[in-house]
């Protein structure tokens, strides 16, 4: 069976840096799209960067300049460079796999920025 579990998550000020993990076990080689999603309380879980099997890449407005998605050379591990964080980026950040149509998710990792 897939699982997803993020890592890396945590408190940090503002302008401050995280760099969040996604480890994926099971029993597949690789997945043909990952990403990564956030949900703040009280708002909807919304996509913060999606990455292709090619490298072609997505990122929400909010975070453009700011994240950087990346992947192992085997595609198994998936990271989220964050920089330059803000109070508004504080929300739980979920892992998300994609094989063939069936979509996998981590249990989330919560980052908070604060002063």
């Amino acid at each position: 069976q897939v699982q997803l579990v993020e890592s890396g998550g945590g408190l940090v000020q503002p302008g401050g840096s995280l760099r969040l993990s996604c480890a994926a076990s099971g029993s597949i080689a690789s997945f043909d799209r990952m990403g990564w999603y956030r949900q703040a309380p009280g708002k909807e879980r919304e996509l913060v960067v999606s990455i292709t099997t090619i490298g072609t890449t997505d990122y929400a407005d909010s975070v453009k300049g700011r994240f950087t998605i990346s992947r192992d050379g085997a595609k198994r591990t998936m990271y989220l460079q964050m920089n330059s964080l803000k109070p508004e980026d504080t929300a739980v950040y979920y892992c998300n796999a994609v094989l063939y149509s069936t979509d996998y998710w981590g249990r989330g990792t919560q980052v908070t920025v604060s002063s």
